[in-house]
């Protein structure tokens, strides 16, 4: 058992996802929405480099997916439409910066 609680582990499980995973994904394919495929080519990548579980990853996918940070439709995820600027725009949006604009009415 982690020494961090559930809810600790669950924030750090989806900032690690979103920002070594997930947003470099989403800019180096310039598109909104990716695969499921294109998401486990990358997820391999980033375990493999910092020796993590792919238990972790898909924690962290399905966790971002209950957070309406992204939107999944059969094989495709897409990122929430309050995102896409800062994808045009190529900038760091980080995991904060993900949920802030997300929650936002």
């Amino acid at each position: 058992m982690s020494e961090k609680g559930k809810y600790a582990s669950g924030t750090q499980n989806r900032r690690l996802v979103w920002k070594e995973i997930i947003w470099p994904l989403i800019l180096e394919l310039n598109e909104t929405s990716f695969t499921l495929a294109q998401y486990q080519k990358r997820r391999d990548i980033v375990c493999k480099q910092y020796s993590l579980p792919l238990s972790v990853s898909s924690r962290g996918l399905v966790s971002l997916v209950q957070k309406n940070i992204l939107f999944k439709e059969n094989e495709l995820y897409s990122i929430h439409y309050r995102l896409i600027p800062y994808m045009r725009l190529k900038a760091i949006c980080d995991y904060a910066t993900a949920i802030k604009e997300v929650r936002v009415k």
